[in-house]
């Protein structure tokens, strides 16, 4: 058995030596390495060794094996590597199958995610209402994010359970803010009437996350000022908007509301896009479901960035990205947007 393993692997690796093509080395793999190989036939004569010279044997096998399986591997990648001139072009051609003037294999292209999907749609609308983009920054004071926004000490947005507060530094307080009408004030501070802007960003409140919530998520808040502004162009702004981003057919309606910042106020519902108003489990059976909050700048916030009151008048408004993309793509839970599978991406 030592002889013939011996004179097995002394035989193929003679005749690997030899070969000089891609081919014959194959034909030699198949031979010494295939299912029904020499190699195996020698692996099955080993039931018939005695039993003490079967871990001797056996590793012989082994070894055998692999040096069969060395030189071939080294053959291979020297044939493969062989030759640059004339001669040789035309055996590589010939064996690699390259057609070098066919296009390379294009990657996949993605898309805009949903949520940037209809963060454009939002802007572009209002783009074409004449209003301009502006942003601030994402780390802000109690005085943007609250002071300067009419919202008194004892409100219950200022405390710690509904915002991310930050270290103080030097004695500055610092919080990420809550909503995007901090960019409105300081707009305001740097820039006389009239304006016409909206604020997209992302905003953060320590919300539980569930189906409707999100500790981060994205907000556009806008803001008209000029002489003579009525709630009248804040209902017609907003009905525009709304048939522009949900058809139009939909219907809108305004309910009395509080905020600090604006005074009268109200938050805006549309009829249903999931039942046309007809009542459903997304709409609670009432047919119609909140989108944003709106109202008339109140006068203590022209006076905090210099504005005389008694001669501008103007009103703001805020709305929910992902609550706008939940309703337009009929997604019932918010955090779909925020999971990045690709399964539930790609539909959109």
């Amino acid at each position: 058995m030592e002889d013939k393993i011996k004179n097995l692997q002394e035989q193929a690796l003679l005749e690997i030596k030899a070969a000089n093509t891609a081919d014959s080395l194959e034909q030699l793999r198949i031979k010494y390495l295939g299912r029904k190989s020499l190699v195996n036939t020698l692996f099955a004569e080993l039931g018939g060794v005695p039993a003490g010279d079967k871990p001797r044997i056996g590793n012989l096998l082994n070894q055998m094996k692999t040096a069969v399986t060395n030189a071939l591997e080294e053959a291979k990648s020297a044939t493969g590597n062989a030759g640059t001139g004339p001669e040789s072009e035309t055996c590589l051609a010939g064996r690699q199958a390259i057609d070098v003037t066919m296009p390379g294999i294009r990657g996949a292209i993605g898309h805009k995610h949903p949520l940037t999907q209809v963060l454009d749609r939002i802007n572009e609308i209002f783009l074409n209402l004449g209003f301009k983009i502006a942003e601030g920054p994402e780390i802000e004071t109690p005085y943007y994010n609250f002071e300067a926004l009419n919202i008194p000490l004892d409100h219950p947005s200022r405390d710690t359970f509904d915002t991310f507060y930050l270290k103080e530094d030097r004695g500055q307080k610092f919080l990420l803010r809550s909503q995007t009408s901090t960019v409105q004030i300081r707009v305001m501070q740097k820039h006389k009437p009239p304006l016409q802007i909206i604020a997209p960003g992302k905003v953060y409140r320590p919300d539980a996350t569930d189906a409707s919530h999100s500790f981060m998520f994205h907000q556009v808040e806008g803001l008209m000022v000029d002489r003579d502004i009525k709630f009248s162009d804040l209902k017609g702004i907003l009905e525009m908007f709304v048939k522009q981003m949900f058809g139009g057919d939909t219907k809108m309606r305004f309910r009395p509301h509080f905020f600090p910042f604006t005074e009268p106020s109200a938050e805006i519902d549309i009829s249903c896009a999931m039942c046309n108003g007809k009542g459903c489990r997304s709409c609670g059976q009432k047919g119609w479901i909140e989108i944003l909050g709106a109202g008339m700048v109140h006068p203590a916030v022209f006076e905090v960035v210099g504005y005389d009151p008694n001669k501008w008048t103007g009103f703001a408004f805020g709305m929910g990205v992902e609550r706008i993309a939940m309703l337009k793509f009929g997604v019932e839970d918010i955090r779909l947007f925020f999971e990045n599978d690709l399964r539930f991406l790609r539909q959109f």
